[in-house]
């Protein structure tokens, strides 16, 4: 393939990509350089059926359809949920180089083009999705703390490094770790290795590791457990876990604004002679939830399930209990 047919064909995919829309030929013939070199109509549309013949045969998934019943054409767009790549694994060398090619799509050599060929697809009167438009990956390794973090995992050192839980204003505790990789997950780093503070494998977002960090003991001393899933590893840490049922609450009126946005009214409910709502909540598991209900006090009460009222009744009485005040003997 010629480069400037690859190049053609680059900047068809991105002008597919950059809009909801269904472009008739004759438009994407005005936007797409290259197409407009074609010596007459005939010449054009034989270009582009090889164009879009070529891009089925890579496996992009080119739809065709109308903006509206009043079109007479057929225009063309990409189906971008057919088209972006599922999840994929790199192990530490590999995600190194992603790191690094990250860093090189970021510079104004190659961001340049890209936003020039978006300009002009405003230019044309075409609608740019800016989110399903933009082209630069998701993956990123600007944290200060992925640099050393990796050079660890390569060396097979521990390392030693303040640890901020929840953003900031968190706690920051110290924490000594068996590094076993680092990983990328939904855009963010994660270290992940056997912590040996709390003796038992965890992950850390990068983000919330604070410089500076320390490797220890001798090189090669830290081995990954054979079979390990690093990427599962995160996944169970960081995705919320399976809806497991439902949950009927009752909030009190002008009460548990966070509740109201999370869950579904149901209806108006009367308890205890105050008036509110029943609501229904996605269940994740008893725990967490029944927490949360009992921190609201007398303003929300849990209705169902009977596990749950029973878990959200033991957490006040334990509330209660370390309240108390004893009595002087």
């Amino acid at each position: 393939m010629s480069s400037a047919r690859a190049e053609r064909l680059v900047n068809l995919v991105l002008c597919l990509l950059s809009t909801r829309q269904f472009l008739t030929a004759e438009r994407i013939r005005g936007i797409v350089p290259g197409y407009a070199d074609a010596p007459g109509d005939e010449a054009f549309f034989r270009m582009f059926e090889r164009d879009k013949t070529e891009l089925r045969e890579l496996g992009v998934p080119l739809e065709t359809g109308r903006r509206s019943s009043f079109d007479t054409v057929d225009g063309y767009r990409i189906a971008r949920q057919d088209y972006e790549l599922g999840e994929i694994d790199l192990d530490t060398d590999e995600a190194a180089a992603v790191a690094l090619a990250a860093r090189l799509w970021d510079s104004p050599e190659l961001a340049a083009p890209a936003q020039g060929a978006l300009l002009k697809l405003r230019a044309a009167g075409v609608e740019v999705d800016e989110d399903q438009g933009r082209v630069q990956p998701h993956v990123r390794a600007g944290e200060p703390a992925f640099a050393p973090l990796l050079a660890a995992v390569q060396a097979g050192r521990a390392v030693t490094f303040d640890h901020r839980r929840g953003g900031p204003g968190g706690e920051v505790a110290h924490r000594t770790v068996e590094p076993w990789g680092v990983v990328s997950w939904r855009g963010r780093w994660y270290l992940v290795g056997f912590d040996r503070d709390r003796d038992a494998p965890r992950s850390f977002r990068v983000s919330r590791i604070i410089e500076p960090i320390r490797a220890i003991g001798p090189q090669g001393a830290v081995k990954v457990p054979p079979g390990v899933d690093l990427m599962g590893m995160v996944r169970r840490n960081v995705d919320p876990p399976p809806v497991v049922g439902t949950a009927r609450v009752w909030v009190a009126a002008g009460r548990g604004y966070g509740l109201r946005r999370l869950g579904t009214v149901v209806g108006p409910r009367t308890h205890g002679g105050r008036p509110g709502d029943e609501l229904e909540l996605e269940l994740r598991g008893n725990d967490a939830v029944a927490r949360w209900l009992a921190g609201h006090g007398p303003d929300v009460v849990a209705l169902s399930p009977p596990e749950l009222v029973e878990q959200v009744r033991a957490n006040w009485a334990g509330a209660a209990a370390a309240h108390e005040t004893p009595v002087p003997t």
